[in-house]
């Protein structure tokens, strides 16, 4: 019978594309996770990887079975969460997402709420890519992220929308445009815009804030995060879009750029995630509650 060992095997091998990677996540030798993955193509019949010296590939069935494993891992960690909440006081430990634009910006005013309602909780934080956490979500690994929408997810997710963040272009003091209190997107026109690297999901939102008009990017500059984004602006290199979130939390404080609230724009919708089969959704609402409250209090 495959066992879920080795179904946790094939979906480290499937993130990593490495042994040596894949073996450190489960915790073993990587002898003993060749082995266990062999076991499994023995079992099934079918080959799930193509090894050579240097490199991993998965095969087209591999890959569909560690999708597949993803969801039956999670369906177990729901299971056994399930069993662990009519045995305590609601949850001992939660595992936590978050985007790197909306986490730093958001937590540490929310984490204090936290700590006092669920003063036996340990809570673990992850900063990791969009992408990276949905999928850590769907195969347990994270019991509930915190994200910022639009993004295509898996059905078996379930959002609760926390707030809207709206943006602000900033701009070195001496640009024409940093005579103003608002823009409109039609003045972005023909401007193209400094933004974090692709992966990002602010990337994508920031190019589609403005509806009707082509926002440009400049391709010669991509920062990895929003504090180097601002120095980028401060030093006069260009102008970027900034979530009024990481604003309201200091982001740009003590920085010699303007800022000019950008009318009109489409804001990205910040939202909890978790799976709908999990047993924790009524404390994952209250700690919603919390984090809503966290953003007014930094206005």
């Amino acid at each position: 019978m495959t066992t879920l060992r080795q179904m946790r095997f094939l979906v480290a091998l499937a993130d990593t594309e490495n042994f040596s990677r894949a073996a450190e996540i489960c915790n073993v030798t990587q002898s003993t996770l060749s082995t266990g993955l062999k076991e499994l193509e023995a079992r099934l019949g079918v080959k799930v990887a193509e090894r050579s010296t240097h490199s991993v590939l998965m095969t087209s069935i591999g890959t569909s079975l560690a999708d597949r494993a993803r969801e039956i891992l999670a369906k177990v960690n729901d299971f056994e969460a399930a069993a662990h909440a009519e045995t305590s006081a609601g949850m001992t430990q939660l595992r936590l997402g978050v985007i790197p634009t909306v986490g730093p910006f958001l937590l540490p005013r929310a984490l204090p709420g936290l700590r006092q309602t669920w003063p036996e909780m340990q809570i673990y934080l992850r900063e990791e890519l969009t992408q990276s956490l949905v999928a850590g979500l769907m195969e347990g690994r994270l019991d509930l992220i915190l994200i910022a929408l639009p993004h295509d997810l898996p059905q078996q997710v379930e959002t609760l929308l926390l707030f809207e963040d709206d943006y602000s272009l900033a701009t070195p003091r001496a640009h024409p445009l940093a005579n103003l209190a608002r823009v409109e997107g039609t003045d972005l026109a023909g401007r193209r815009l400094l933004l974090l690297e692709r992966g990002h999901c602010l990337q994508k939102h920031a190019l589609s804030s403005v509806p009707g008009v082509a926002l440009e990017e400049d391709a010669s500059f991509s920062a990895t995060s929003l504090p180097t984004l601002v120095s980028m602006v401060e030093e006069g290199i260009g102008v970027t879009l900034l979530p009024n979130l990481a604003i309201d939390a200091g982001l740009t404080a003590g920085h010699a750029l303007h800022l000019s609230h950008l009318e009109g724009a489409t804001p990205r919708r910040i939202v909890l995630a978790w799976r709908k089969s999990s047993a924790h959704s009524d404390i994952f609402r209250r700690i919603g509650d919390i984090l809503r409250r966290a953003r007014g209090a930094g206005r």
